[in-house]
Formats: structure tokens, C-alpha cells, sequence
């Protein structure tokens, strides 16, 4: 059974930084992509961030946010910094189905809340 548990969230300023972890147990972490996304109150989920198993990336906070994984640690990261208010949202980590961060992700954590305050 996968399992994905991400910490890190938590109430910051605007302009501040955050890094959001996710541990992920259960397959082999090294095989698969993984992704970042969040959920604004009232929005729909968005994507953020994602990571493929050499370590590309593609996100979608050009110049703020970085994605970044620790195949030993099992453990991908979200590095935020320049935070405004509107990324104040659930942020959720992912798991994809393959090596390649390609279609929808099937596996998901439980959420982690950031606040940014003006």
C-alpha cells in the first residue's frame, strides 16, 4: 500500500520561504514520478510541481518554487520562496503511475496547509 505523508506547511509571511517534504513508503520510490499540487479554498486543484525519476523537472511557479527528490530518503521536496498570499492553499504531494511525470497521478497524500499572510 502507498503511502505519501507530507510536512512542512504552516503560517508564513508574504515574502517568506517554506520547504515542503513528502515521505513516500510502499514501492519503490526511485521508479516513479512524483508531483506537488494545491488546492485554494474554493478553486479547483492546480498543479504545481513535478519530478520525474532522473530528476527533471517541470512546475508551473517559474523562479519561486522548486521541486527536488532524495531517491535514498524517499522523500521529494518543495522549496517555496517569494511566497504571496494567493499560494495560500492545501498543498498535496503525488505519486504518478510510472517514471514520467505523463497523465494523472493515482497516488496522493493527505495534505499540508500553507498560509501566507499579507
Amino acid at each position: 500500500q502507498v503511502q505519501l505523508v507530507e510536512s512542512g506547511g504552516g503560517l508564513v509571511q508574504a515574502g517568506g520561504s517554506l520547504r515542503l517534504s513528502c515521505v513516500a513508503s510502499g514501492r519503490t520510490f526511485s521508479n516513479y514520478a512524483m508531483g506537488w499540487f494545491r488546492q485554494a479554498p474554493g478553486k479547483e486543484r492546480e498543479f504545481v510541481a513535478a519530478i520525474n525519476w532522473r530528476g527533471s523537472s517541470t512546475d508551473s511557479v517559474k523562479g519561486r518554487f522548486a521541486i527536488s527528490r532524495d531517491n535514498a530518503k524517499n522523500t521529494v521536496y518543495l522549496q517555496m520562496s517569494s511566497l504571496k498570499p494567493e499560494d495560500t492553499a492545501v498543498y498535496y504531494c503525488a505519486q504518478y503511475p510510472g517514471v514520467l511525470n505523463i497523465g494523472s497521478p493515482n497516488y496522493w497524500g493527505q495534505g499540508t496547509q500553507v498560509t501566507v499572510s499579507s
